[in-house]
């Protein structure tokens, strides 16, 4: 038998070469492919600096999160440092007391954030949801899970919660950020925990796989690959649920904090609950997707995901936020073109990425045979892509070339890194620390885009090298 690439109109393009492939099992992977995915699901390598690396980043994350964060609460958004060294340790003392003081685990933060935790595990168990089968997984021998994708209706559960429990003063939204540096602690130690929970029971109970034998380097990459309870997916739950639903409350709180002393909401707060919220509705609304995503299918769960989304991404992306929120809105106004720009370039780069992680993702639902259309707000137009084109691989995937990804390999790495730069801009130029996240995420992306090309290299051949020829540039068409 043979295969071929299809041309956008659905016909065969004679000038794309045909070549035999093996027989292909039910999963659709050649036995070529099995083998080469076996391989793969093999630790042979170190990531990420190796043992030593990973030891550097989970030692160097939480001090420089409360470092950040002092900066901006206390210092006006400076990058404070001692004043030579002979001031190096009352510096370091000076930090010390703001963690000890203002940062306390205290029981209101404890309670706000276990809570709240507690109160996304609850939804994600009893509310209605959709129900979505993922990719045959090489390590269950190519069987499917089922995914029960109701984070639509855990949003919208979770903000009528707060709306009421706010107007009717019972929980007044404008206190997490009061607490912010609390609230942040409870997430670092609850990051710590849950890392080292979920990698011994995955060790205890033999589902630990791809381990290195590196007790510190297996603790970083994770030991489960798809850890459960019951019907709830624990890593597309802190992927969805926990993250980004804390960063908008934190933005949120912001803006209530901003208007109750100053009367008003700026335009660039509004932004950030504006960006956050379609971020976490997006994530939401095609919830359906997520289970086709390189970490659903191939990364493990482990104090890299663990702690970054519990920890690292509500307590560091909304740096803009707390910035603004302790000076005057004058001080980072901006005039309407400013706004009009800003807003606009929010808008168009999050269409660009929610169309082109839809157009993949249902991609490869229509050729596992289990796409159908999911009414959720909103579905932008162009979410689809028709007769498309694509580079069938010995291994059995299909690789696209239509839609976005005739422009880039990346194309929604792209969009979202410029999503995350209006951010930054959005609180002005007085201070550094509000453009983190765009830094650190670039950072993320290229590393994050070179082991996936690495990987892709390994498992496709001379396959990859067609689609790259077919599709040159990483992120951006005619730049890079």
């Amino acid at each position: 038998m043979s295969t071929t690439v299809l041309t956008s109109n659905g016909h065969t393009n004679g000038e794309l070469r045909q070549r035999p492939t093996a027989a292909k099992s039910k999963s659709g992977v050649t036995e070529a492919g099995r083998m080469m995915d076996k391989k793969l699901d093999q630790h042979t390598s170190y990531e990420f600096g190796g043992p030593v690396g990973v030891t550097i980043m989970i030692a160097i994350f939480p001090p420089l999160m409360y470092y950040f964060w002092i900066c901006l609460w206390f210092y006006d958004g400076a990058l404070v440092h001692p004043n030579g060294l002979g001031d190096l340790v009352p510096f370091l003392g000076r930090m010390w007391n703001h963690i000890v003081k203002d940062a306390y685990p205290d029981a209101w933060s404890t309670t706000f954030y276990v809570g709240l935790m507690a109160f996304q595990l609850f939804l994600a168990f009893v509310m209605p949801g959709y129900q979505q089968e993922g990719l045959p997984v090489p390590s269950l021998g190519y069987k499917t899970l089922m995914y029960n994708c109701n984070a639509l209706a855990c949003w919208y559960a979770t903000l009528v919660t707060s709306f009421v429990l706010h107007w009717f003063g019972i929980f007044r939204l404008s206190t997490i950020v009061d607490h912010f540096g609390g609230i942040m602690t409870v997430s670092i130690l609850w990051g710590f925990g849950l890392s080292f929970v979920t990698y011994w029971v995955a060790v205890l109970n033999g589902t630990a796989m791809r381990m290195s034998g590196n007790f510190i380097y297996d603790f970083w990459m994770g030991a489960p690959l798809n850890p459960r309870i019951g019907n709830v997916d624990l890593k597309m739950f802190q992927e969805v649920r926990v993250p980004w639903v804390l960063l908008f409350y934190i933005c949120l709180s912001g803006a209530c904090k901003q208007y109750d002393d100053y009367g008003y909401v700026s335009a660039n707060v509004g932004f950030m609950v504006l960006a956050t919220g379609l971020y976490i509705n997006a994530c939401a609304k095609g919830e359906e997707c997520i289970p086709q995503t390189w970490d659903m299918f191939h990364e493990k769960d482990g104090f890299m995901l663990i702690f970054w989304n519990f920890a690292g991404v509500p307590f560091t992306y909304c740096y803009p936020t707390l910035y603004m929120v302790r000076r005057h809105p004058d001080t980072y106004a901006f005039p309407l073109w400013g706004k009009i720009l800003l807003y606009t370039t929010l808008m168009v780069s999050h269409y660009i990425f929610d169309t082109s992680m839809a157009q993949k993702s249902h991609f490869k639902m229509q050729l596992q045979g289990i796409h159908h259309e999911r009414w959720s707000f909103p579905q932008w137009p162009g979410r689809h892509v028709h007769n498309p084109t694509y580079v069938q691989t010995a291994h059995g995937n299909r690789l696209l070339t239509s839609g976005w990804w005739a422009y880039a390999r990346k194309p929604n790495y792209a969009a979202d890194w410029v999503q995350s730069f209006t951010w930054g801009v959005c609180a002005g130029f007085g201070s550094l620390i509000p453009f983190f996240y765009p830094v650190f995420f670039l950072v993320v992306l290229v590393h994050r885009c070179g082991r996936d090309f690495e990987r892709c290299a390994a498992k496709y051949g001379k396959d990859w090298e067609e689609y790259c020829r077919r599709v040159p540039y990483k992120f951006i068409y005619g730049v890079y």
